[in-house]
């Protein structure tokens, strides 16, 4: 694991800025409501936060699914499926250092909307989230097309810049689309 760079309190809120636009252009895409939106069972934590098994050197950010059961419940139909994205803080702010044309703002935005997308589908049975490696990787170049057609409508500066960073990243690779 690199060194680990957390978030200063100035990029925290601009974080967490970020997690409200996300969850507002997420939301309303998928015609969410509040309560909807809060049925999702899902926090966003950053770095500091995190426990040594929910940082990754390889994403800017991952969920991690717990599940709870009640203790006077036997049956496995009371487990409560709680979503945790893992802002990754020492590898979101070496990639803005040396790619000066995005932002901490627009870049969080994209962060956190593609991840909501990822529970919105969970939650909605579109997507397993244990699938095959394959169908993984098939997944995250739905949901990266889907947050590029949703932040392609919000006007903020700076989107376009994080959409043309993230351009490539709507394409299945090749070996995953022939299988």
């Amino acid at each position: 694991m690199g060194t680990l760079q957390y978030f200063n309190p100035d990029e925290l809120q601009v974080v967490n800025t970020s997690v409200e636009l996300a969850e507002e252009v997420v939301s309303n895409h998928y015609k969410l409501s509040a309560s909807q939106l809060s049925k999702l069972n899902y926090d966003i934590k950053t770095l500091k936060e995190l426990s040594a098994e929910e940082i990754v050197d390889e994403h800017f950010a991952q969920i991690i699914r717990y599940s709870a059961k009640r203790k006077d419940k036997v049956l496995d139909t009371f487990v409560k499926d709680f979503y945790k994205i893992c802002f990754q803080d020492h590898i979101i702010i070496p990639t803005l250092k040396t790619n000066p044309e995005l932002d901490l703002l627009t870049f969080s935005l994209y962060i956190a909307s593609h991840e909501l997308i990822h529970i919105i589908r969970f939650r909605h049975f579109l997507q397993q989230f244990d699938a095959p490696v394959k169908e993984r990787m098939a997944e995250e170049a739905r949901v990266h097309a889907k947050t590029h057609e949703i932040l392609s409508d919000v006007s903020i500066d700076g989107v376009e810049a994080v959409l043309k960073f993230y351009e490539d990243w709507r394409n299945l690779p090749h070996d995953v689309e022939k299988s």
